[in-house]
């Protein structure tokens, strides 16, 4: 068996097409152009090359960026401050800060200043919880990502054995929900999980999200198992690698994402769709799910 690729590219360009065609239908019969609000702080490269991307995405579909630059000294008062003032401006729709901040910056504290309607990133406790109780919201963009990728191949999830290996506030905790609304039956493993092969082997849907590469290996996949990269990792070389030894995992999987090209443009994909459909939310245009 050799596992048929997810293409994250190609899935990604069908969600963004079908985002542009929605904005323009919003932008006709409304007159509104949804507008992102990009907060960068500091140098950081990967940051930069990351921020760059989603302005450039937001142009290609018709969505107005604002981009704020701040220094690496900023200080968590003053952005605390911007993010008042964005939060009362009604021509902006949505907030996105770029991660990870400066060590001086209280990160969590920084999220809670978001209004929840502009939370891009579904990061805010009002939207983690609406998402743990199973209600509408703006879910986290990766994660979202990661569950169209599968239902790309299994749009059925219902009983299925998700293993996901990681357990941060922005992957493994959101998956976890997400993957329980679809009915799965769901294990999350950590660095303090025991037997820890064991419990990926059961897995029809394995998740991997712990960013280190090469970590999951052919012994812990099921065969035919759905693998779902999430880890990017710089090589020495260079180059990237995800979380899972691709070429001998793809032996014994049905499916599986390629890093890049897998999670990460499907990530961008649903940070626009987030974007638009903050906008829908403010305007009193959602019609609840």
């Amino acid at each position: 068996m050799t596992a048929k690729i997810i293409d994250g590219k190609a899935l990604a360009e069908k969600f963004n097409q079908l985002t542009k065609q929605q904005l323009k239908e919003l932008k006709k019969k409304f007159k509104l152009v949804p507008s992102l609000a990009v907060i960068l702080v500091g140098k950081n490269p990967a940051s930069h090359i990351y921020v760059k991307r989603k302005v450039a995405k937001c142009n290609e579909l018709g969505i107005k960026s604002l981009q704020y630059l701040l220094p690496e000294e900023v200080q968590e008062e003053e952005l605390i401050e911007l993010l008042s003032r964005i939060n009362s401006n009604p021509t902006i729709n949505g907030i996105l800060i770029q991660l990870p901040l400066p060590t001086h910056i209280n990160t969590r504290k920084i999220i809670n200043h978001i209004h929840p309607t502009k939370d891009v990133d579904g990061f805010t406790p009002t939207n983690v919880g609406k998402l743990v109780l199973g209600q509408d919201t703006l879910i986290p963009c990766t994660p979202f990502g990661c569950l169209m990728l599968i239902k790309s191949v299994n749009d059925d999830i219902t009983g299925k054995h998700v293993v996901i290996m990681g357990r941060s506030n922005i992957v493994g905790r959101p998956l976890a929900q997400l993957m329980i609304k679809e009915n799965a039956t769901v294990t999350v493993t950590h660095s303090y999980s025991e037997n820890l092969n064991a419990i990926t082997k059961q897995a029809d849907i394995l998740i991997v999200a712990v960013g280190k590469s090469g970590i999951v290996t052919k012994d812990m996949v099921k065969s035919g198992a759905i693998v779902i990269d999430v880890g990017i990792n710089r090589l020495t070389d260079g180059s990237l690698s995800g979380d899972v030894d691709f070429n001998n995992v793809k032996e014994v999987a049905s499916f599986i994402t390629p890093v890049p090209g897998g999670v990460g443009p499907m990530t961008i994909a649903m940070l626009m769709h987030n974007a638009y459909k903050a906008c829908l939310m403010q305007n009193s245009l959602l019609v609840e799910e």
